[in-house]
């Protein structure tokens, strides 16, 4: 980690659109400004919650353990959006961690100045309290999904998630270069089971692959 002299836009991230302009300057004064570099650990499953991080800039996955020597990947987050906000609450300690998947620049907001905002920036308040509903609901398809859905099911529901989030590319391949054991960790499956899924759905030419790069040929399966 290292920290930035210079700082995001004020104008991008979740936080800076929703608050009052008179109170962007606040935020100004109150952000630190850091830099993770690929595969850096930004926040640590267990550590007592500090303050929330907004994302100028790369891609982070969030993620908790999932056994002795698994992870689940709960979600991937983005420039713009919010990371390190499931740690709010009365037991104020991190329930995931968050790892940067790219050279990532990230603000960080502490708990305190946190709090203020959500009193004062109250359509930045009702926006969080949506997007909390948003992720109890995707958490909650997601456990049925783990629970009822074959492994082949939820990698394509993983594949077609991840390219309505980051889009594709002018060639049609998703904007998000996962590894195959990250995709296992957020389809909730074992590495082998994933690879074999992959390789039968490249045989069949449901999607492509170019490296870490795919691209989803066709979705009517």
């Amino acid at each position: 980690m290292k920290k930035n002299k210079t700082g995001c836009d004020l104008k991008s991230c979740f936080l800076c659109r929703l608050s009052l302009k008179e109170w962007i300057p606040a935020v100004d004064a109150n952000r630190k400004t850091f830099h993770f570099k690929k595969g850096e650990l930004i926040f640590k499953e267990g550590d007592k919650v500090k303050g929330i991080y907004f994302i100028y800039k790369g891609i982070v996955k969030v993620h908790k353990k999932w056994g002795d020597e698994k992870e689940l990947i709960v979600r991937i987050a983005k420039d713009g959006d919010i990371v390190g906000h499931r740690g709010l609450g009365s037991n104020a300690y991190y329930p995931i961690s968050g790892t940067a998947l790219e050279a990532t620049t990230v603000c960080f907001i502490d708990l305190d100045f946190f709090q203020s905002t959500l009193k004062v920036n109250h359509e930045f308040l009702y926006q969080l309290m949506m997007f909390f509903a948003d992720e109890l609901q995707e958490s909650e398809r997601r456990m049925r999904n783990l629970a009822h859905m074959p492994v082949k099911g939820r990698v394509l529901q993983a594949l077609l998630t991840l390219q309505t989030k980051f889009g594709v590319s002018e060639k049609g391949f998703i904007n998000i270069a996962l590894s195959k054991q990250d995709l296992a960790s957020f389809v909730g499956a074992t590495y082998e089971s994933v690879f074999r899924i992959m390789n039968e759905l490249i045989e069949s030419g449901i999607i492509e692959t170019v490296g870490k790069n795919i691209k989803i040929k066709n979705e009517n399966f």
